[in-house]
């Protein structure tokens, strides 16, 4: 197998528009109209040159599983999300870039991820997700 990249991430969210508003609305990915005629809920979202699937559905517990939004200013997004009322993490810096955590209005994490936001600390890890409360 030789995979070419990532086509889509599917996510269960329990409320489909409350769930495209926060992706389209505030995080700013853009809804596409090729979603086929499927007999549930969901919506095809836009961001960079992947999709995300929002399918309505039962959400799983929270585990630590997320995906990350690159974003080109950390803080600028940190402040302006929270302007806008939602709750999200301090960033933190992760080898040579920060990361912080939100939550979808289902209850999914979402890390909003700096590359290169940060000097270097030698690890190369990837913190452990650091929900918010």
């Amino acid at each position: 197998m030789r995979p070419t990249g990532l086509h889509h991430v599917s996510i269960n969210v329990d409320d489909v528009a409350a769930a495209r508003h926060f992706y389209v609305d505030l995080l700013g990915f853009a809804e596409r109209t090729d979603r086929p005629d499927f007999p549930f809920d969901g919506a095809w979202l836009d961001i960079g040159g992947q999709q995300i699937h929002l399918i309505e559905g039962e959400v799983p517990p929270g585990k630590g599983q997320h995906f990350a939004v690159a974003v080109a200013d950390l803080a600028a997004t940190v402040t302006e999300l929270r302007a806008h009322g939602l709750e999200v993490s301090e960033p933190k810096p992760v080898a040579t870039a920060l990361q912080c955590f939100t939550h979808d209005p289902a209850g999914n994490l979402v890390e909003l991820h700096e590359p290169g936001g940060a000097a270097a600390d030698g690890g190369g890890r990837h913190d452990a997700p650091d929900p918010v409360n």
